[in-house]
């Protein structure tokens, strides 16, 4: 049985300068995409009382309120489920998050990225600080709780001091979840393909993290993940799911799953997807060997790392003399102690360093 869903809207005011996701489409297609997207859930979904449903973009707060609930009454739920819909400040209301609240979801996650107006315009936002401000206050009317706040740092003019002012607001939002993302530029995106100026080096990235991880500390969040601070019992249900590798079906546009030990990608192309929403742009059964380098590597993305026991349990191996020389070689970034492995956080800047040298031993 399958307990995760992720569902793509891939609609978007205007695409952020450094989005390589697959969005950024004109609304006025969405009741194409909407009809697909249901043939689809239809189809694949086979009832299951799911644990999350997370709705990410894109922008799925452009769409009207009867949209979204049209998208989640195919699905049955869990007693004690967690309904996450992604929003930017520019498209929230009190009255939509009330409608969210009616049907059903219990979560909210803010796409603020940064409070520094200059930046939010070379990064091609949409939304200003005041904006931000009115979407929470907003969403809390709303009488929601369960509230994520997403923040970038690395990005371009962006000073030490600029993303320390920005930790400070976020926190004086009395939210109990933030996530927080090193800026990468990938090719496909507006920054890739127009290299923006006065970029933080590694170094002020690095500091950047660093602080942030003592900051968060400092104000009672719990670093759950390499990204990820909650207060507790707040943690992100739905992300928890992918790191511990369950299974989850994947909705629309460009979404990814992971049943049965296939992973899959829907095709990324709008139109074939209108024409033919069951399309697979890749699809590929997982070895044993490439499932066990997955738990490993999704596992070590958490600050409780890789529980010993179960790993060697499930895939009959032991741990500790199968992967010795790499416990010895990053001993001071790489701890095991109480059957767990996990990364210290200088460790957690280095992660995919590490994390890869896992494959193929």
């Amino acid at each position: 049985m399958i307990k995760h869903a992720y569902i793509h809207i891939p609609f978007c005011i205007r695409k952020c300068h450094y989005c390589s996701f697959v969005s950024g489409l004109n609304i006025e297609h969405k009741d194409l995409y909407i009809n697909a997207l249901l043939k689809e859930i239809n189809k694949k979904y086979k009832g299951d009382r799911l644990k999350t449903l997370y709705i990410g973009g894109g922008t799925p707060s452009l769409l009207a309120g009867f949209d979204i609930k049209k998208i989640i009454k195919p699905f049955n739920f869990d007693n004690n489920y967690e309904l996450t819909i992604e929003a930017n400040p520019e498209t929230i209301s009190q009255d939509k998050c009330k409608l969210y609240a009616d049907m059903g979801i219990n979560r909210i996650s803010l796409g603020i990225q940064t409070f520094n107006g200059n930046i939010l315009d070379i990064i091609g936002r949409k939304h200003g600080e005041k904006d931000i401000y009115k979407a929470i206050d907003d969403i809390k009317s709303a009488g929601f709780k369960n509230i994520s706040a997403d923040l970038i740092y690395g990005l371009p003019s962006q000073t030490l001091n600029d993303f320390k002012s920005d930790l400070q607001k976020v926190v004086n939002l009395e939210i109990p979840h933030i996530s927080t993302y090193g800026l990468k530029i990938e090719d496909n995106s507006y920054f890739g393909k127009n290299p923006p100026p006065l970029l933080p080096d590694e170094d002020l990235q690095a500091q950047m993290y660093l602080f942030l991880c003592e900051f968060l500390k400092q104000n009672k969040f719990i670093h759950y993940e390499i990204s990820n601070f909650s207060k507790r019992n707040y943690h992100s249900r739905h992300n928890c799911a992918y790191w511990r590798n369950k299974n989850y079906y994947g909705f629309g546009l460009n979404a990814s799953g992971y049943e049965n030990d296939i992973r899959y990608k829907n095709t990324s192309d709008f139109y074939m997807y209108v024409n033919n929403p069951f399309l697979k742009e890749e699809e590929f059964r997982l070895t044993k060997k490439e499932i066990l380098e997955e738990e490993i590597f999704l596992a070590l993305r958490l600050k409780k790392g890789i529980n010993i026991n179960q790993i060697n349990k499930k895939f009959n191996i032991d741990f500790i003399t199968k992967y010795h020389l790499i416990l010895k070689k990053y001993q001071e970034l790489l701890i095991t102690n109480n059957n767990n492995c996990f990364l210290t956080e200088k460790g957690f800047l280095i992660s995919n360093n590490i994390m890869s040298e896992f494959i193929d031993i």
